[in-house]
């Protein structure tokens, strides 16, 4: 038989499942020998598969990165479980933390459950969350938790725990071993004081088996302090990543993301080591990631990321707060969250009239153009702002995506502020810009930085039902 002709035992063989000699793609050519992929090939498609699962690895993995950061700052200050940094006098731009506010008392502790069961004891009047270490919930604390304000005895469980459950507690359950503790106390009637003394005066966490007699909380007051808390985007992500996967259960996150982890070199039962062809593709991957969470934070092509159509003001979470809305992930929705922010909780993603706090913001004018801290804005608030308790509008740095850094302490306004300018109908303006605008309107002035960006969250504290059913919406940011 000619070595050309058609072999007895021949069928049709669709064009669609066969493999050409030489293939166009964006990788350039790859080349096949009847379907054989030579050496070249070869090595093009393994290093653009490892860069692949790198780059979604970073994606993936973002919920845990500012967990990380974060406990990195913590213990700059004081030992986890026992040390609780507050900022007695609010926080100001000098603290690197991205999202954070100046209108509130924050409290910050990481709590670790190595050793057993944590008591955690909970203030009256306050406002918080437990996240575990992948920036999953696990519990509301205070006025959206089960202790309705009132304060209470918490217990923290360790993710292995199979011992028994005293009782007097509202009993937490977490997949981690380390958890991030935030609550926010208030300012009364202009006065910091009460907030800072509630915290000291209530809050305590300590090891259950030292529950008849607790150690001593230490307070650090962080007002002020220069830190950051921010978690790398460079090649170190991936280091800080496998340093979580390599001190937490196996099981804390599913057996499609350790593969995918895996695929990349971080295990847990193997040191992180790449090598020099690998760590140059961790540091390409963590560039096209970090681009590619700033894409999906800050120009979102998710329609259901606005409030309102034909508007610049973005949905902090899309969704629900487990980004799961219909039984579906939202990854793209859970690494815009926790690129701009670092914690969730219902309180903050779903109806509750009068509690907790809801959040619009942008990085664009009404126009639609990114915001020029070379150019003057001005940004209406419509009378009767629906929040029971208050609201804040705050400048924030697109790079550290934390408070802007300017000539101003706190780059934001609120109604809390004895001087703020209303307008005779109710409303308020704020002016945005590198000079104050003429006129007297000073006090409602938050100072911007020629050559810089910049972006705005406005907070709704206790959100009233008129924000809910859209009645009232803050205008648009206009380029005056």
């Amino acid at each position: 038989m000619s070595v050309h002709a058609r072999p007895k035992m021949a069928t049709e063989i669709p064009a669609s499942i066969t493999t050409p000699d030489a293939v166009e793609t964006r990788l350039g050519t790859l080349r096949f020998f009847d379907g054989l992929p030579d050496e070249a090939t070869v090595q093009t498609v393994y290093d653009n598969l490892d860069f692949q699962r790198a780059v979604q690895a970073f994606l993936l993995a973002m919920p845990c990165a500012p967990h990380h950061a974060l406990r990195a700052g913590f213990r700059t200050f004081g030992p986890d479980n026992r040390t609780v940094l507050i900022a007695e006098t609010l926080l100001d731009s000098r603290t690197l933390l991205h999202g954070a506010n100046t209108e509130t008392i924050y409290n910050l502790g990481w709590l670790d459950t190595h050793g057993g069961p944590l008591v955690i004891e909970v203030p009256p009047r306050v406002l918080g969350f437990v996240n575990d270490f992948w920036g999953r919930f696990v519990v509301d604390i205070g006025n959206a938790g089960p202790d309705k304000g009132q304060g209470g005895k918490y217990l923290l469980l360790p993710p292995d725990y199979t011992g028994e459950i005293p009782e007097g507690y509202f009993v937490l359950h977490s997949r981690t071993y380390g958890n991030l503790l935030t609550f926010r106390g208030f300012i009364v009637d202009g006065d910091l004081r009460p907030a800072v003394e509630n915290t000291k005066r209530h809050y305590r966490a300590y090891p259950l088996a030292e529950a008849a007699e607790p150690p001593a909380t230490t307070f650090v007051n962080i007002s002020g302090e220069a830190f950051t808390v921010i978690h790398p985007t460079d090649a170190s992500f991936y280091e800080a990543l496998a340093e979580v996967v390599h001190e937490e259960p196996l099981d804390a996150i599913d057996p499609e993301t350790r593969g995918l982890l895996a695929a990349i070199g971080i295990r847990k039962d193997q040191p992180f080591a790449p090598d020099p062809r690998m760590r140059g593709i961790l540091t390409e991957a963590a560039s096209v990631g970090n681009a590619t969470a700033r894409t999906l934070a800050f120009s979102t092509r998710n329609e259901e990321g606005y409030y309102y159509p034909n508007s610049a003001w973005q949905i902090g979470w899309i969704g629900d707060y487990e980004f799961s809305p219909g039984g579906v992930l939202d990854i793209d929705a859970r690494t815009y969250l926790f690129y701009l922010g670092w914690g969730i909780s219902p309180s903050m993603t779903i109806k509750m009239v009068g509690i907790g706090s809801q959040y619009a913001w942008s990085c664009r004018d009404g126009a639609g153009h990114y915001l020029d801290g070379g150019k003057a804005y001005r940004l209406h608030l419509p009378p009767d702002v629906p929040a029971k308790d208050f609201w804040s509008a705050i400048v924030y740095d697109p790079q550290t995506r934390s408070l802007l850094q300017t000539d101003q302490q706190f780059p934001s306004l609120s109604s809390q502020k004895p001087d703020i300018a209303v307008n005779p109908d109710g409303s308020v303006d704020i002016f945005f810009g590198p000079e104050p605008p003429a006129g007297g309107k000073e006090p409602n002035w938050i100072q911007t930085i020629p050559g810089k960006g910049w972006w705005i969250i406005l907070r709704i504290y206790g959100p009233l039902e008129p924000w809910f059913d859209q009645t009232w919406r803050p205008g648009e940011i206009e380029m005056m």
